[in-house]
């Protein structure tokens, strides 16, 4: 039974670590509230997460993908020919 206790004990402890670890990188994002979703303008292997068929940060295939995004200010975004409406651009 302490076996079985122990590993209980440890996920649990797991789950607790890595909510914290999301935590704080929302937070970092949360924090930067005038930045937006600016699609079309992320370069390959620079794009935010979960666009285009894919769940993770870094895997865009191809430069300004009007499907790939990337957090920007609307000054930005608007400088660099994107849109905040996902599958467009500005140009």
């Amino acid at each position: 039974m302490k076996n079985g206790s122990f590993i209980v004990s440890t996920a649990i402890s797991s789950l607790v670590a890595f909510g914290a670890l999301g935590l704080a990188s929302g937070a970092a994002v949360a924090g930067d509230s005038d930045k937006l979703k600016c699609y079309g303008v992320a370069k390959a292997g620079h794009n935010g997460c979960a666009a285009n068929g894919h769940a993770c940060q870094g895997q865009a295939k191809v430069d300004n993908d009007p499907a790939e995004w990337k957090y920007a200010t609307k000054a930005e975004c608007d400088a660099e020919g994107g849109s905040t409406t996902p599958g467009q651009t500005a140009g």
